[in-house]
């Protein structure tokens, strides 16, 4: 069994290395999906010495099969959004503690304690169906916060308007996270001179708009704002944890997640820092799951381990979170 309080406790390269191929081997033990996957690619602990050597599950497997690395059944199962025509992909969750103690580390080490702030969520899509993890997250947060102003906003833009000014004139500090084309609605209909508020988009129009680049989609959101920076949250169903902007597109992630890309003409080769490619990455948050996921997103990696997403692979769906198109 895997000690998954550990996971949250890696301080070091060491420690993750460590951490890394303890999962690895778990998984190609107890994950028939992945053992199947790592069969194909000759790739067995015993030849697997170097992180590089890890053979990436394609994140498609996430919508054709049931990609479980425990004994026990799932007790939730988060879903993505997809566009009509498309499948959806399904991440079976064995341990929701392990998600909860994810996003919880997590946004505390970005933003510190969630009881200062006032969470505003505007979230329509995502409300609007079920087996949404982020929408799982938010409210988690949400109750945390234990402010009563707290709370979503499905399609009442005049109210969220008067709550936010409202908010952001007493002082206190204010947190609104969503969907990037309803935080355009907003900005479309009313003007803002915010000082005591986050603004987090959470990526993805969602079919509802023309797909932006990032930066006209920020540019949009701060003038409308009125604020100096739009953080961003990445995250999506098939990983437990998240990483954070705080503002130019350059996200961080906590000490169990990174990043890697991938030579786009070779899959099983990574790159060095600074190359763009197909982003490769590990979630160890993931250990019931898959912690080893080579996903349709195209960035580049920082040398500090920092990283940006340029867009997707042509051929990939059109959903959140946070994919924009080149």
């Amino acid at each position: 069994m895997i000690d998954t309080s550990a996971i949250f406790n890696i301080e070091n390269n060491r420690d993750f290395e460590t951490k890394v191929f303890e999962v690895f081997k778990h998984q190609f033990k107890n994950n028939r999906v992945y053992r199947s996957f790592c069969d194909l690619l000759y790739r067995h602990p015993d030849e697997v010495k170097r992180l590089e050597d890890i053979p990436f599950l394609p994140i498609q497997f996430f919508k054709s099969h049931d990609v479980l690395s425990s004994k026990l059944s799932a007790s939730h199962t988060f879903t993505s959004s997809g566009t009509t025509g498309t499948t959806p992909s399904k991440h079976l969750i064995s341990d929701i503690s392990v998600y909860e103690n994810s996003f919880n580390l997590g946004f505390q080490k970005f933003y510190g304690s969630v009881s200062d702030y006032v969470i505003l969520a505007l979230l329509p899509s995502y409300l609007e169906r079920e087996g949404s993890s982020l929408i799982y997250m938010v409210n988690s947060l949400i109750t945390q916060s234990k402010h009563p102003e707290s709370g979503f906003y499905l399609n009442d833009l005049e109210k969220l308007k008067n709550r936010l000014q409202e908010l952001d004139n007493t002082g206190k500090k204010v947190l609104l996270i969503g969907v990037s084309f309803a935080l355009l609605d907003l900005v479309e209909n009313y003007t803002f001179h915010l000082k005591n508020t986050i603004i987090m988009e959470t990526g993805g129009m969602k079919g509802r708009r023309k797909e932006l680049i990032r930066e006209e989609l920020h540019q949009k959101l701060k003038s409308g704002f009125g604020v100096t920076a739009i953080h961003s949250e990445y995250g999506m169903t098939e990983l437990l944890s998240q990483a954070y902007s705080k503002g130019n597109g350059v996200f961080n992630t906590p000490e169990w997640m990174r990043l890697y890309t991938r030579d786009t003409e070779d899959a099983l080769v990574l790159q060095e820092p600074g190359k763009t490619g197909g982003i490769n990455i590990i979630d160890l948050a993931n250990v019931n799951s898959c912690s080893f996921i080579a996903t349709q997103d195209l960035g580049k990696v920082n040398p500090d381990g920092s990283f940006e997403v340029i867009g997707r692979f042509d051929n990939s769906d059109i959903r959140g979170c946070n994919l924009m198109v080149l």
